[in-house]
C-alpha cells in the first residue's frame, strides 16, 4: 500500500562539542573531539506525516550549554511541515533533547513506551544521576497531554501507522523505544539513544549515559535483527549522518538529509 510506504528524513536542529571519552562507557584511549549532533526525524507517506522526537527548547539549550541551531518547528518547516498539522509524534523517549516542545504540536498524539512514562515518573527520579538528562517541565507536560488522552502507550513491537513500528530497547533509559520504517528502498531503523554513534553499536562500547549496560548490548544485536543491513540503522547524535546521507535537495544542505535512499556513493 503506498500509504505504508515512507520517505524518511534526518532534520539537524542542534550541536554540542565533545570528547570521544564522553561518549563510550570506559573512555576512548585516542582520546579527541567526538562532537554531538542533534535531530528530531520525519517519516512521510502519501497519507501520514509522523514526527519522530520533539528536540530541545531555547530554555534548555540554554541552560545545558548547547548550541540551538534552529528550532526544531522551524527545522520541520523547512520539509514543508507544519507542527499545527501534525497528527503522530514518537517519543523514543523523553530525555529533554527528545520530548520538549510538545506543546507546539496542538494537535497530535504522542507514543511512548508504557515503560518510558512509568520510569520518568517513578521512585527513581529521587536519584539526581537518573534523572538528570529529564526535564521535568516537559514530563510533566507529558503527563498533562495524558490526561487530556493524547498520549497512546506503547508496548513493544506495536503499530503507530502502517508501515511504522517501535520496539523496546532500553539500556539508555528504561523505556528508549526505537522506530522501524517501511520505504520504498528497504526498512530505516531510527536508532535514537539505543546507539548515539555508529562507533557505540558498530564497536559495542556502550555510551556513558546509561540505566542498564546489559539491555543496551543486547540492544545493539536487537536491532541488527530489526534491520539486516547496517547501513540502515541510524544512530541518534552522529554528526556523520550528515555526511554518509544526501539533502534531499540542495537548499537543504547540512540542515536535512534524507534517509531512506541509502548512503551517498
Amino acid at each position: 500500500m503506498a500509504d505504508a510506504v515512507y520517505e524518511v528524513f534526518a532534520v539537524r536542529y542542534g550541536h554540542a562539542p565533545r570528547q570521544a571519552s564522553q561518549n563510550f562507557l570506559a573512555g576512548d584511549p585516542h582520546d579527541g573531539p567526538m562532537p554531538m549532533d542533534y535531530f528530531v526525524w520525519v517519516a512521510r507517506s502519501t497519507r501520514h506525516t509522523v514526527v519522530v522526537d520533539t528536540g530541545f527548547s531555547p530554555g534548555e539549550a540554554r541552560r545545558r550549554q548547547r548550541e540551538l541551531l534552529r528550532p526544531p518547528v522551524d527545522g520541520l518547516a523547512l520539509l514543508g511541515v507544519d507542527a499545527n498539522a501534525v497528527k503522530h509524534v514518537i517519543l523514543t523517549h523523553l530525555h529533554y533533547d527528545h520530548a520538549g516542545n510538545c506543546d507546539l504540536f496542538p494537535n497530535a498524539r504522542f507514543h511512548v513506551q508504557d515503560r518510558e512514562l512509568a520510569y520518568a515518573t517513578g521512585r527513581y527520579m529521587r536519584h539526581a544521576p537518573l534523572r538528570e538528562a529529564y526535564d521535568v517541565e516537559s514530563v510533566v507536560g507529558l503527563v498533562r497531554l495524558l490526561y487530556a488522552e493524547r498520549v497512546v502507550c506503547c508496548g513493544d513491537g506495536d503499530s503507530v501507522t502502517p508501515g511504522i513500528t517501535v520496539h523496546h530497547i532500553g539500556g539508555h533509559t528504561a523505556g528508549l523505544q526505537v522506530v522501524r520504517v517501511e520505504t520504498a528502498h528497504g526498512p530505516v531503523l531510527l536508532a535514537s539513544d539505543a546507539s548515539h554513534y555508529y562507533a557505540n553499536f558498530e564497536q559495542a562500547r556502550p555510551f556513558p549515559i546509561v540505566v542498564d549496560v546489559g539491555e543496551m548490548l543486547e540492544g545493539y544485536d536487537r536491532m541488527r535483527r530489526l534491520i539486516t543491513e547496517p547501513g540502515r540503522i541510524v544512530p541518534g547524535h552522529d554528526p556523520l549522518v550528515m555526511e554518509r546521507f544526501p539533502a534531499p535537495e540542495a537548499r537543504l544542505e547540512g540542515a536535512v538529509v534524507r534517509l531512506d535512499v541509502g548512503q551517498r556513493q
